[in-house]
């Protein structure tokens, strides 16, 4: 038995189940693995240090998976801004039909740029509004992230059991739910709250798959349901890190009166977090983690936890479920 919904159809996967877009981890390994086991894998455009370096990943992840795959485009203001025109070119020049996108109002320009060939645009929001501002605007799919989500979680602190069904007495399009998935009962909640599938991104991290230090995903299993931090709610840009003593001092110099990104800068930026994934080295920086930490139990390959998370549903949809119908 397999569970088709709109997303599946429109995406041409066998389950739905999408891999989030992650920075330093949506890499070609990463997104074959997730496409291969029949969700959506994702790689992350920006991972790559150039739009020259995208092409040459787009083309790895093709030599790996024949299946579905797609690209992520997050824009958001950062000190020295990528050339995401460039990205977004080496997508449509790579043959990529579907994109996650998400971030600012730049990111309309990138969306002009890539319907006109064919290309399919998940969109992720963490507001009904925004949700209904990228439907209006031409958007294929919305990802609804939840206020337990990794990264940017917006400043509205909806979590999913409320955002998902808000969201789809709104929207029209495909929703995918985000934010606290990662088993069987995540996803036959996010199908009863009136989602077509889910996105998962913590998760996927902690899979054999995921091209980050063994260190990093033993801190998965470490923590539990309260094992991260809200940081930079300060700026209005809050955002979910794992716990750690890094994350911990950042919350401790953020908490000061008339605290800056720059008392922080040297613990949260990019470098740094990626140095951390790449030797395990905790003390080097940050590291994206949501609430569905507390759910993580083991480290098993895509194509083990995806299977499950189907089989698992499937169960609980024919027999749990149907159990209380009398």
């Amino acid at each position: 038995m397999a569970i088709k919904t709109r997303i599946t159809e429109m995406l041409g996967i066998e389950h739905p189940i999408v891999q989030g877009g992650m920075m330093n981890v949506g890499t070609a390994e990463m997104a074959s693995a997730v496409s291969n086991a029949g969700g959506l894998g994702i790689v992350t455009a920006l991972t790559q240090p150039t739009p020259e370096a995208l092409r040459d990943e787009i083309e790895r992840t093709r030599s790996m998976t024949a299946k579905p795959f797609g690209v992520n485009m997050t824009i958001f203001p950062t000190v020295n801004s990528p050339d995401y025109k460039a990205y977004a070119q080496a997508i449509i020049d790579g043959g990529v039909k579907i994109v996650e996108t998400a971030g600012t109002q730049a990111v309309r320009e990138i969306w002009e740029m890539l319907k006109p060939h064919g290309v399919k645009i998940l969109h992720k929001c963490t507001a009904v509004r925004h949700a209904l501002s990228a439907e209006k605007a031409g958007c294929d799919v919305i990802s609804i992230d939840g206020f337990e989500c990794a990264g940017h979680p917006g400043e509205d602190d909806i979590p999913g059991l409320i955002l998902i069904p808000a969201a789809a007495d709104k929207v029209k399009i495909p929703l995918l739910a985000s934010g606290g998935f990662g088993d069987g009962r995540g996803l036959v909640a996010a199908l009863s709250l009136g989602a077509e599938g889910i996105n998962m991104g913590t998760r996927f991290c902690a899979t054999v798959e995921a091209p980050i230090h063994d260190n990093v995903k033993q801190a998965y299993l470490n923590n539990d349901e309260r094992g991260s931090f809200l940081i930079f709610r300060n700026f209005k840009n809050t955002a979910r890190v794992g716990r750690s003593d890094v994350s911990e001092e950042v919350v401790r110099r953020l908490a000061q009166p008339d605290a800056t990104f720059a008392d922080v800068q040297e613990l949260v930026n990019g470098r740094a977090g990626k140095q951390l994934l790449e030797t395990g080295d905790l003390s080097k920086g940050v590291f994206w983690a949501g609430m569905v930490q507390g759910l993580i139990h083991d480290i098993p390959t895509c194509q083990q936890l995806i299977d499950r998370i189907v089989g698992d549903a499937e169960a609980i949809i024919k027999g749990r479920l149907g159990g209380f119908m009398a």
